[in-house]
């Protein structure tokens, strides 16, 4: 039927579904012929709990703040939108039952000398001792969490802790390796490095000096 042929109500459907963007409802079901040679792209497999968990605070966590805070215990927290990289490791794991707070002030309350003795303190601070790296890397130590480092992607799994110090100014980070990769194989890593948590290619950017893994 040509437009001139068509009823007036059927023109007056025809404006209203152009002018609101409205689509049909549902595509016509795909015929044996349509399929022929197309094969279903496969279903993409959830991503780890703790990477979910880091990747989560993407656009919650905006801002980069080492400001010193008091916090409440168990469980205390900087405001959602601002910390540092060791708190995107703490979040993470808290989603996962584990309060690094205070596990790692307990941990330092029963063997303080064990902890890397850096900022002159007498006794453990459970404000701050879980969200500085040297700390978190001590007691992945202490609990069997430690991974060789490597410098081949494979070896790094998703959920991975990685440490690292940093080229030119020598300062430490911590972030948590992702699902996605490059080409080449390489994982993304979850971290906030100044700019919020972001997911980006750090990996092998700068030195390893920790590889940590959930028993």
């Amino acid at each position: 039927m040509t437009r001139q042929g068509w009823a007036p109500w059927t023109v007056l459907l025809l404006a209203l579904a152009l002018a609101s963007g409205c689509q049909p409802a549902s595509p016509p079901a795909p015929t044996a012929a349509d399929n022929a040679g197309h094969t279903p792209a496969p279903a993409q497999a959830p991503s780890p709990p703790l990477v979910a968990a880091a990747r989560a605070q993407i656009g919650v966590t905006t801002r980069y703040d080492p400001a010193y805070q008091v916090l409440a215990y168990p469980g205390g927290d900087v405001p959602l939108d601002r910390g540092v990289c060791t708190d995107v490791v703490v979040r993470a794991l808290r989603s996962q039952g584990l309060d690094l707070q205070a596990r790692v002030h307990e941990d330092m309350r029963g063997d303080f000398g064990a902890y890397p003795a850096i900022w002159g303190l007498s006794r453990p601070d459970r404000n701050i001792d879980h969200r500085r790296v040297p700390n978190l890397m001590r007691w992945f130590e202490r609990h069997g969490w430690q991974q060789p480092v490597t410098a081949s992607a494979a070896d790094y799994a998703a959920g991975d802790i990685v440490a690292w110090k940093l080229n030119g100014n020598g300062l430490l980070h911590v972030g948590i390796v992702s699902d996605r990769r490059l080409a080449d194989g390489t994982p993304l890593v979850l971290h906030n490095i100044a700019r919020g948590t972001r997911e980006e290619n750090l990996l092998f950017r700068h030195r390893i000096i920790g590889h940590y893994r959930m028993p």
